[in-house]
């Protein structure tokens, strides 16, 4: 199950639509919808085709145990990775920013 949430995190990071996805792995749409919904299993090869399309590796998509609980988040922080030090100094303002706009988690 934690395989299909991580290729649905990743595509949806990606912006692609499940019918994009599937044209490229030349496959059915559905055939997408099942795998993200853990109903079909992913074979080694769709595996090495998702991460190549998704720009992650095969070892994040079947990673098991995360220390974080949403995948979009882990992605998430991958892109902070990319880029510079004042693009990150203003990223983490916005995150103040609306930390503050939403107030303290009770």
């Amino acid at each position: 199950m934690e395989i299909a949430k991580r290729l649905r995190a990743a595509r949806e990071q990606c912006g692609l639509s499940q019918g994009q996805v599937a044209d490229m792995m030349g496959m059915q749409r559905p055939s997408v919808s099942e795998l993200e919904a853990g109903r079909r299993g992913v074979s080694a090869e769709e595996l090495v085709k998702f991460a190549k399309i998704y720009a992650v590796s095969t070892a994040w998509l079947t990673k098991s145990k995360s220390d974080v609980d949403d995948p979009s988040v882990e992605l998430a922080a991958r892109e902070l990775t990319k880029l510079n030090t004042k693009d990150l100094e203003r990223v983490l303002q916005l995150l103040k920013t609306l930390k503050k706009a939403n107030g303290p988690k009770i």
